[in-house]
């Protein structure tokens, strides 16, 4: 049996299966996720009407199904090129990376520490592998370099954007003002407010690292993978934050 197989064949597998798991990860918890299902369970019927003999059904959707390609190319034209993007990446660019994840963590935890000195609260997410276009839609748009000064103008008290997240992607705070879910969690503290069950709500649906400032208790928390670190100060939480950011780099 085993000497039927090819390494070619093995090679075909392994290929396939790394393309469709990042694919995966970078359409999880947008909008694209929730419409490919959709087109799955089209094309389940499509097979499964053929062979139980609904053949009005099995034309209609032959007809419809026809163009799906071209349909697939024009509503994920936008994931299709972030993924394009991410498969080109080049590991020899990891260092300047790193710079960037330096320069960005520098600029995000200045603003922080300096927010929770004032007791201003704020919510930062930022974007790892999944996608959070969905997040983006109903914010303020603003693909802006990342500041500590726009990062604190954003959260002053009864600015127009202070009560929503900021979104950032690589170096760009790309949309403030951005509402997030929240987390289906019953037994929390009380001293968790708002922005927290927010940030638990979209740590339990991505991958993203979030921040937090307590306008309450002027501590900074990170919020990754359901889990709320607390305590730390801006030297641990920068250490924190790189290894995450490295060990997403490295994947």
């Amino acid at each position: 049996m085993f000497q039927s197989v090819r390494w070619q064949d093995v090679a075909d597998f392994f290929i396939i299966y790394y393309i469709l798991y990042r694919a995966l990860l970078l359409i999880r918890g947008t909008r694209a996720m929730q419409m490919l299902t959709g087109f799955g369970i089209v094309i389940i019927v499509f097979l499964l009407s053929k062979n139980i003999g609904l053949y009005t059904v099995y034309v209609v959707l032959k007809e419809l199904l026809s163009p799906l390609v071209i349909i697939i190319i024009i509503i994920f034209q936008d994931d299709i090129r972030r993924a394009l993007i991410h498969f080109g990446k080049n590991p020899f660019f990891s260092s300047m990376r790193k710079i960037k994840d330096i320069r960005v963590t520098d600029e995000v935890l200045k603003a922080s520490y300096s927010m929770a000195e004032k007791r201003v609260g704020a919510i930062i997410v930022i974007e790892r592998e999944t996608g959070l276009k969905n997040y983006l839609e109903e914010g303020v748009r603003l693909d802006a370099k990342v500041t500590h000064e726009l990062l604190v103008s954003i959260f002053l008290p009864y600015g127009p954007m202070h009560d929503g997240a900021v979104v950032i992607q690589g170096d760009q705070i790309v949309a403030a003002g951005c509402f997030l879910p929240s987390t289906t969690q019953t037994n929390l503290p009380k001293q968790y407010g708002a922005r927290h069950r927010a940030a638990l709500g979209l740590s339990e649906q991505t991958d993203a690292l979030i921040i937090v400032v307590s306008e309450e208790t002027s501590d900074v928390s990170l919020v990754v993978e359901a889990k709320i670190y607390k305590g730390l100060d801006q030297k641990e939480m920068s250490e924190k934050l790189l290894r995450l950011l490295e060990r997403e780099n490295k994947v």
